[in-house]
């Protein structure tokens, strides 16, 4: 004989088990904090906008003008452009500044690679080493300048005084054409060289130890884990403190305007475009003639950038096909 059940049992035996609320996801595309992103990029915009924007656009019209310090000047469209394209002190300018940038950007490059490789293989007092590389960096220019005017000095300088102990000839270091630009350019090297080791320092403690302990496993000297581990893993790190020394080098003008208290050097072997386009604008007046300058050579560093990131990424593609 069967049991009788109930309705309300049939129903619960026959209802399914009851599963936990689960938390509901919000909506997709929806969010409570939905622009308040906002707040925090608008001081960052309207800084560029009135300290680069319209500084820039203001000085992009006033080189189609007659523009000067001592009053405005009328609309003249492209004469000052044309008269920059013919003016053979800017482009010897242009040169020595072009003649800089070769002198300093290869040494910048290799020698703050070689002080991050000694500091990386654990040369004893690493904190001293650093700070060593690094602090010159830190100074400002003119006490820079101030120091090494003073190493460079004729008669009383560091330099010629231990040359003349050695019984060498002393050296024009700031008078000589063919000297006064590598002794600007040995000047940069030690002021800003700390920058880049910093950068490829960082570069080499980024590479995986498992790479060296493979190599050494596999009979690979030093020189060899050198080219075939290093001098790869640090190849975005050259390009990058490439192109940031080319621009810095291209831009030159504090340390050869102090040297030689605004003037152009001997023989004007030492004046930079920049300086020449100072010179204009304010010791000359010509503030539309020095906009128009200023503004070619901004093409000009422009394209230099362009180029270099364009064979850059070329060869790296021919690289990656290669492997």
């Amino acid at each position: 004989m069967s049991a009788l059940t109930t309705p309300s049992q049939s129903q619960a035996a026959a209802a399914p088990p009851r599963t936990p609320d689960l938390p509901r996801t919000p909506r997709r595309g929806r969010s409570r904090r939905e622009g308040s992103g906002w707040p925090f990029v608008i001081p960052f915009v309207v800084v560029a906008v009135l300290f680069l924007v319209v500084p820039t656009l203001w000085g992009l019209g006033l080189s189609f003008t007659e523009q000067s310090l001592m009053g405005n000047g009328g609309w003249i469209g492209l004469d000052n452009y044309a008269e920059a394209f013919g003016d053979a002190t800017m482009w010897s300018t242009l040169g020595n500044t072009v003649v800089f940038t070769l002198m300093s950007t290869i040494p910048l490059v290799v020698i703050a690679l070689a002080m991050a490789l000694l500091v990386y293989t654990g040369l004893p007092g690493q904190w001293l080493w650093r700070l060593a590389f690094f602090a010159p960096y830190m100074l400002p220019v003119a006490v820079v300048v101030q120091i090494w005017v003073w190493l460079y000095q004729p008669e009383i300088g560091f330099f010629n005084y231990w040359l003349d102990r050695l019984g060498l000839e002393k050296v024009g270091w700031l008078t000589d054409p063919n000297v006064a630009m590598w002794s600007m350019a040995l000047l940069t090297l030690w002021w800003t060289v700390g920058f880049n080791f910093l950068l490829y320092l960082s570069a080499l403690q980024a590479i995986p130890d498992q790479m060296y302990e493979a190599a050494a496993l596999d009979g690979a000297g030093a020189w060899r884990r050198l080219w075939s581990i290093t001098l790869p893993q640090v190849r975005a790190t050259t390009v990058l403190v490439t192109i940031l020394q080319i621009l810095a080098s291209l831009k030159v003008f504090d340390q050869m305007f102090i040297a030689f208290n605004g003037g152009s050097g001997p023989n004007g072997v030492t004046r930079p475009i920049l300086q020449y386009i100072y010179d204009t604008g304010f010791t000359g007046y010509r503030m539309g003639y020095a906009s128009a300058m200023s503004y070619i050579y901004f093409a000009l560093i422009i394209v230099v950038a362009v180029v270099f990131q364009v064979l850059t990424t070329a060869r790296r593609k021919e690289q990656g096909r290669g492997r």
